[in-house]
């Protein structure tokens, strides 16, 4: 079954298979899935054509996929133009929404530890 140009996986249940769309979670696919009057353990490789058509129109109704990652990119970069600081968060690739990063944090730098206790244990009694 193909849905805005993405074939969902036929063994999941169709619940679970919606959400490979960008766009669609859990919470959506089920709302979509309540509204078309399908049962959410039925596999999407066993959905009538006519179910097929009732969530198509229903899925397309929502802002997926490409539109949805321009708007998303769109709003980044404007961020970054204004100089916002969640903008600079996001040019330099670190967490945007307030997270700790001291100790937390895997950013592009990788694993790397640097707390208080390393520079301590050079310093030995001689």
């Amino acid at each position: 079954m193909r849905i805005a140009g993405i074939t969902l996986p036929d063994q999941k249940h169709i619940a679970f298979a919606l959400t490979a769309i960008y766009g669609i979670g859990r919470s959506r696919a089920r709302a979509i899935l309540v509204q078309a009057k399908i049962d959410p353990t039925k596999k999407s490789k066993e959905l009538t054509a006519d179910e097929e058509s009732r969530v198509r129109t229903l899925v397309e109704g929502f802002e997926i996929e490409g539109n949805l990652r321009r708007a998303v990119g769109g709003n980044v970069k404007r961020l970054k133009d204004i100089k916002a600081y969640r903008g600079l968060r996001h040019a330099k690739g670190l967490p945007t929404r307030g997270q700790r990063t001291k100790t937390n944090s895997r950013t592009v730098r990788g694993n790397v530890r640097k707390t208080m206790g390393s520079g301590r244990r050079k310093l030995e009694k001689t």
